[in-house]
């Protein structure tokens, strides 16, 4: 039986586009999606008005549209728009970076931070918690994403990196800001691997045992799994208690598979096209 915790944490499914699709090719999935996303209640979590379970995270170029269609009333407030990266500054003399404040006037709700293709370009932990700090100076809740390199997992200190990579956000983010945390195995991104639903409970329970000891309600945050997330394994990973819902990658990019997961997290689904 999942934990009284575990009952009271919302599954959330995030689809992280990366650098795709064109222009129209990215409205028109965007308004599928939209369309098929029932508008039912989103749960309640982090305040009385509840936040989407369902997440859209494209490139910046497409922010300002999808803001406008989501403003006309005709998406599902269950939807949600998030940004993939956020700069360090906010506004001011800092060219080529979008910063929070500019993001949250544009509708994003939350922020990928320390994404694995962010870190392989160069990102520090201290470089990460400095945006996760912006992100929530702005009000977008931060999805920060830990996990390990495949040679880290083969020398059996997985736990130890992602404990790392958790402690520098951690003890700089306030107890009392809400964080998200996808737990991203950096071997299964874009490999085609994935994985085991045992693998992954073993790293979410040891996420929950760190933030815990920094003082945070462990039990109670969400923490996403992502690595070849697609609607084959779908369910078993969401089956697990321990795994409150998906960032997902390619499979965002059709239709038919990212709803496939958002099925199979429980959260409704219209049958109409």
């Amino acid at each position: 039986m999942p934990s009284p915790e575990a009952a009271n944490r919302p599954k959330i499914i995030a689809g992280n586009w990366k650098l795709n699709p064109p222009r129209a090719r990215g409205l028109e999935l965007f308004g599928e999606v939209a369309r098929r996303v029932a508008d039912t209640p989103a749960p309640k979590f982090y305040g009385p008005g509840g936040i989407p379970d369902v997440w859209i995270l494209p490139p910046s170029p497409f922010l300002g549209m999808f803001h406008e269609l989501t403003r006309g009333g005709g998406v599902p407030a269950r939807i949600g728009i998030g940004a993939q990266d956020i700069s360090p500054s906010d506004f001011g003399a800092h060219t080529g970076e979008t910063g929070g404040g500019l993001l949250f006037d544009f509708g994003c709700g939350i922020a990928l931070t320390g994404h694995s293709e962010r870190r392989e370009a160069g990102e520090t932990d201290a470089i990460i918690a400095i945006k996760t700090l912006a992100a929530d100076r702005a009000g977008i809740i931060p999805l920060l994403c830990v996990g390990e390199s495949e040679a880290e997992r083969d020398s059996g200190d997985m736990l130890a990196v992602v404990e790392r990579q958790l402690a520098a956000v951690v003890g700089v983010l306030p107890t009392d800001r809400p964080l998200w945390i996808a737990y991203e195995p950096v071997w299964a991104i874009g490999t085609g691997r994935t994985a085991t639903p045992e693998q992954v409970v073993e790293v979410h329970r040891s996420i929950r045992d760190s933030l815990t000891r920094g003082g945070r309600d462990g039990a109670r945050t969400p923490i996403l799994y992502g690595g070849s997330v697609k609607a084959a394994n779908a369910v078993s990973l969401l089956a697990e208690a321990e795994i409150d819902g998906a960032l997902v990658g390619g499979a965002s990019l059709d239709a038919d598979s990212f709803l496939a997961i958002v099925e199979a997290a429980g959260l409704g689904v219209s049958t109409g096209g």
